[in-house]
């Protein structure tokens, strides 16, 4: 269960848990839905990356949504899970060796995309974590469990 009740503006349980704050989960959701599709680097690597960070950041919905799947994995994708792994560790002390390797494989343009959906997705990450925020399969459960709950004390 969430640390707090969701809002009743958004479309997904996140958004909803944003949803107090109209403005904030409007933008954040534009960014998000700007930073998931293709830009320079193309939505399947980044969806790796996504799965890759959602391993360690400790949000359950997140993490519902797949882990890595290497079959996937060109090399460019490799690079950057590679690179994603070495920042879950490394935090904002990633060597600049980490970055000389990026260089061989991506653009500067590309690198600073990869860098920006890096973050923002472990800020997403966190935020859902931070607020407990579980997969819909649980959420669906629970709501019909404090339903059936709810009627039972009604009687």
């Amino acid at each position: 269960m969430t640390r707090i009740i969701e809002s009743k503006f958004g479309e997904t349980p996140f958004q909803r848990l944003l949803g107090y704050n109209k403005e904030v989960m409007a933008r954040w959701s534009q960014l998000g839905d700007v930073l998931e599709k293709d830009g320079l680097l193309s939505a399947e690597l980044k969806e790796q990356v996504r799965r890759t960070l959602a391993q360690s950041n400790g949000c359950e919905y997140f993490t519902a949504k797949g882990k890595p799947d290497p079959s996937m994995f060109d090399e460019k994708t490799l690079i950057a899970v590679t690179f994603a792994e070495a920042f879950l560790k490394h935090r904002s002390d990633i060597s600049d060796s980490h970055f000389n390797i990026l260089k061989e494989y991506f653009t500067e343009e590309e690198i600073s995309e990869l860098c920006a959906f890096i973050t923002f997705t472990t800020a997403q990450q966190y935020f859902g974590a931070i607020m407990k925020l579980e997969t819909i399969e649980k959420i669906t459960f629970n709501k019909l469990l404090f339903q059936i709950l709810d009627g039972r004390q009604m009687k």
